[in-house]
């Protein structure tokens, strides 16, 4: 009697095993857990004689009757494969970092491509800004989500306020392992190396000091472990310090675990007033390709680009052994890796320093980010602020989002939800002036407060406009159009934009002056151009 194919194909499946057992190892396993193995059977075709081609793929699992749940769902824990709430955060932090290192933003050296190919594959945030161009400010910003005349972190020196509430505080609160290793910046201005337990705002393992770059060189590097002792590490600074995150890594494979992160590389050394690479670096970059508005501009770009490019490349090396590190870990999969760095430097040619201006050199950073939630995100067009980075990170690992965080969380421009996104960037500069900024696609508008003293004044009641320009038509910022009259609609409407921002931010609404008004030959600017 011919057998039909549904009758066919039960007889198969009646056969097949399927069940649990204890596994037959001889180490002991807790009672209640057992291996179980499903054979899935697939049809691959029909015979001419109406037979179906089978194969048989056995997936074995892990069954824990303890967790049971008898109201209607298992828990499993599958082999081999991390469970979803297992996520872990690393951040990757930078200090001193202009965006245009990366060849994903023109750069055509090959400094970065590690980080190139870790933004293509995840999440590339195309326009990403600093909060605050300065050391101690901008990472009050990323640890807090708070902009620094909340926190009081304004300038350098000043330490976070004992009742501050960090990342770490919010994914230990949730189960996570914690780590900070590197440069802190955010204790007492007269402590250069270590940081008291209660200093470290929920940071549980502690490898750090607290303004690294007056406690290492480039081949000396000393650190302060969770005792406070020193511990010196060997090697060139940056892999000094990768070292550490990947023994860190490795110690906590099997929980999950956020851990910070913070490189002093490229930030000068300061006692030299020099950025040293790796021996043999320098040469490599020296008289090589220059942006355009160093080239222009000068400052100190032929004496320390060379070196600088140096301390970007070897910091991308690093950013490659730790994706070796997870992949060879079977972490890479599981481990959401935040890029980013506090601001970036242009040379001395806006000011007597490195930082501390409104301009792109000093504003602009490379961001990427990489694991769940990001892999495959694309390129983001919107302008994303590092206040946004804290909130994005919690939500990323599925933890609530506080609503004190001034930031947004950019998953959903990762999703491609982009309504009801800022129209602009807002930036606090301190120390070299008290200044605030704001920048839109094509805009960039700036405000000083020429009665305030920048390192004892936090803000103003009262500014001067200082700088627009036109991002469009001079995306170096060489031509600075404020008080022209063609652009007096422009600083209009972005002098409101400016005073929005920092009402949101906390600040008092500020009476901002006009500059005074500059002929402008043959420009014009539309009303429409005026909005952008």
């Amino acid at each position: 009697m011919a057998v039909g194919r549904d009758s066919y194909l039960d007889s198969i499946l009646s056969g097949l095993p399927c069940g649990w057992e204890e596994e037959p190892r001889a180490e002991t396993r807790p009672t209640g857990h057992f291996i179980c193995e499903i054979v899935l059977v697939v049809v691959l075709s029909i015979n001419n004689f109406g037979i179906p081609v089978l194969i048989s793929v056995p997936i074995f699992f892990e069954l824990n009757l303890d967790k049971l749940n008898f109201a209607g769902t298992t828990e499993i824990d599958y082999m081999a494969q991390k469970r979803s709430d297992d996520t872990n955060v690393i951040v990757f932090f930078t200090d001193q970092q202009r965006w245009d290192t990366s060849g994903l933003h023109g750069n055509p050296l090959d400094l970065m491509p590690n980080f190139d190919r870790m933004a293509q594959q995840g999440t590339h945030v195309h326009k990403s800004f600093t909060c605050q161009p300065v050391c101690g400010p901008a990472r009050s910003c990323l640890q807090t989500g708070l902009y620094p005349t909340q926190t009081g972190c304004y300038r350098n020196g000043i330490p976070l306020p004992s009742d501050a509430k960090t990342l770490a505080h919010h994914f230990r609160d949730a189960g996570y392992a914690t780590g900070y290793i590197g440069k802190w910046h955010l204790h007492d201005q007269g402590v250069a190396g270590p940081v008291p337990k209660e200093r470290r705002f929920g940071y549980d393992y502690w490898l750090a000091s607290n303004v690294l770059e007056f406690t290492s060189d480039a081949y000396q590097t000393t650190l302060y472990n969770n005792d406070n002792q020193p511990v010196n590490l060997p090697g060139y600074r940056v892999d000094a310090v990768t070292d550490a995150m990947i023994r860190y890594i490795d110690v906590h494979q099997n929980e999950p675990f956020y851990l910070f992160t913070s490189y002093i590389e490229p930030h000068h050394q300061n006692h030299l007033d020099d950025y040293p690479p790796p021996d043999g670096y320098r040469e490599r970059y020296t008289g090589k390709w220059v942006p355009p508005d160093l080239a222009a501009l000068g400052g100190s770009t032929h004496q320390h680009l060379g070196g600088y490019y140096g301390m970007v490349k070897r910091l991308d090396e690093a950013l490659g052994r730790l994706l070796d590190a997870l992949k060879s870990l079977d972490l890479i999969r599981n481990t959401i890796i935040l890029f980013t760095s506090d601001h970036g430097c242009h040379f001395k040619t806006r000011n007597s320093e490195y930082k501390r201006s409104c301009h792109e050199s000093a504003i602009r950073v490379p961001t990427a980010l990489h694991g769940p939630g990001f892999v495959g995100g694309g390129q983001i067009q919107q302008l994303v602020s590092l206040i946004d980075l804290p909130p994005t990170l919690l939500d990323a690992a599925g933890l609530p989002v506080p609503n004190e965080m001034q930031g947004r969380s950019i998953l959903p421009l990762v999703r491609g939800e982009t309504d009801g996104w800022p129209q602009e960037v807002f930036v606090q500069i301190s120390e070299a002036q008290v200044g605030r900024a704001v920048r839109t696609q094509r805009w960039k508008y700036g405000v000083d407060a020429p009665d305030k003293n920048s390192g004892r004044d936090a803000g103003s009641d009262r500014y001067v406009e200082q700088y627009l320009y036109d991002l469009q038509a001079d995306p170096y910022e060489l031509t600075n159009l404020i008080g022209r009259e063609s652009h007096r609609a422009v600083a209009d409407v972005m002098r409101e934009r400016l005073s929005r921002r920092m009402v949101e931010a906390g600040e008092d609404a500020p009476t901002i002056e006009p500059a005074d008004p500059i002929r402008s030959g043959q420009r014009h600017v539309s009303s429409e151009e005026a909005q952008a």
